[in-house]
């Protein structure tokens, strides 16, 4: 028994290190001070930022441009109370953030895209970067400018080494990955032609469909995002041209026509979507679906009805996405919500496996023309490799880290901690 028990410890021991390993990389913020001038600014008016860590070796010349997600604000009163965030002000952003998962610096956790420059754009302005209203109330001195962001952060980098850029993928988590689709066609159009192109969106394929309620939520929320931060100028023509612009907010309605590369990578029982677009709170006033929500595990037969029905949904809707040999298509079946953030997500020991590859495998191998991918997983809870927590990994764990490595630290308190929790559990 004491042996067993020693056993247990050391294993978590082990594992709990090698994921402080993996967790040990904090960048710096830069601000783009120059785009106040023309009007690119976060909703209070605070200039855009973003962190880069530098590529080396082999990847000196490619780049991943990682968009933040955090969701959205569709009124003056949501927006008002999102300005007084890091998803809304600059100026109350971390200094520094970890990078982990798709960002990691590490081959043995990123194995195609560890030494390329990797930047993330901090995300502070609630319409997947696609707002541009010139005019600002005084009353609430609001800005909904992010499209001109989105262009200032790259003008901002252009000059840095992105112009000379032989690779380059642009990717997001949830509304970042939305942002991905959105701007994947002027993303390839600003770089110089020869460049190798692609976009990676993560848990962005937001659908439209009606809650358990029957009514039509996540169309009247994107329509009112839409309007309020005069996105219509900006998203893709091919899809303002024949539908309603608040139709072009949902990929379904876009990624048929985009033309650079696209990968999707989505979970078909997205956690976010099932807690905010399937079972809101606004129609389920007596919060019958609260604990399913948290747990797919606590969810009543009839609940993982609709959650099946959901994910027939999600396929027809993704169906014209996939018309293309060079889209990529992961789409497992956990209940889970953005997975190239997360490093035991995206490539770890046990991270999802979905046609016998990882994350991680499935995008290098796609980006480079190695293996196409397009897989679709068996229905729930078929894939034992999914951990199915639920939970959306923390907008961007920002912190200064201590004198010296911040994985060193944490490690000599973990481990500390750890040998007085065996010396109690063990006789």
């Amino acid at each position: 028994m004491v042996d067993s028990r020693l056993g247990h410890w050391l294993k978590l021991l082990v594992s709990l290190m090698l994921l402080l390993k993996t967790q040990g990389l904090y960048v710096g913020i830069t601000y783009v001070k120059s785009a106040v001038a023309k009007g690119a600014v976060c909703l209070d008016g605070s200039p855009p930022a973003y962190h880069w860590d530098k590529g080396f070796g082999t990847g000196i010349n490619s780049w991943l441009i990682h968009f933040e997600g955090g969701g959205w604000c569709n009124n003056v009163t949501s927006c008002l109370s999102r300005k007084k965030t890091h998803l809304g002000s600059s100026k109350l952003m971390g200094q520094q953030i970890a990078f982990s998962g798709i960002m990691n610096n590490k081959r043995p956790f990123n194995p195609d895209f560890y030494n390329w420059n990797r930047v993330k754009i901090r995300y502070c302005d609630g319409s997947s970067f696609t707002g541009d209203v010139q005019a600002v109330n005084p009353a609430t001195n609001l800005h909904f400018r992010g499209a001109r962001i989105w262009l200032a952060v790259i003008e901002d980098l252009l000059p840095k080494g992105l112009k000379n850029a032989e690779n380059a993928l642009l990717s997001g988590c949830s509304a970042g990955g939305l942002a991905s689709i959105l701007h994947c066609d002027s993303f390839r159009a600003l770089l110089r032609m020869g460049t190798k192109v692609k976009c990676l969106s993560d848990a962005g394929y937001f659908i439209k469909v009606k809650d358990v309620s029957g009514a039509p939520h996540v169309q009247t929320y994107f329509n009112e995002i839409v309007t309020l931060h005069g996105s219509a100028k900006n998203l893709p023509l091919s899809c303002t041209s024949v539908l309603k612009p608040s139709f072009c907010f949902f990929p379904q309605y876009v990624a048929p026509q985009v033309r650079t590369p696209l990968f999707i990578l989505n979970a078909a029982y997205d956690s976010w979507q099932i807690r905010n677009i399937l079972a809101p709170s606004i129609a389920d006033p007596l919060g019958v679906w609260k604990s399913c929500k948290l747990d797919i595990n606590n969810c009543s037969p009839l609940q993982l009805k609709s959650m099946q029905d959901f994910r027939l949904q999600f396929l027809n809707a993704l169906n014209k996405s996939t018309n293309s040999s060079s889209r990529g298509l992961y789409i497992d079946s956990c209940y889970a919500h953005c997975q190239t953030e997360t490093q035991e997500k995206w490539f770890m020991e046990d991270s999802p496996v979905l046609g016998k590859k990882k994350i991680a495998k499935a995008v290098g191998d796609w980006f480079y023309d190695r293996n196409p991918f397009q897989k679709i997983d068996c229905p729930y809870p078929c894939n034992p490799s999914c951990q199915n927590s639920g939970l959306a990994p923390p907008d961007n764990p920002e912190k200064k880290p201590p004198n010296g490595s911040a994985a060193s630290v944490n490690m000599s308190t973990l481990l500390c901690g750890l040998l007085m929790l065996m010396g109690v559990m063990l006789p």
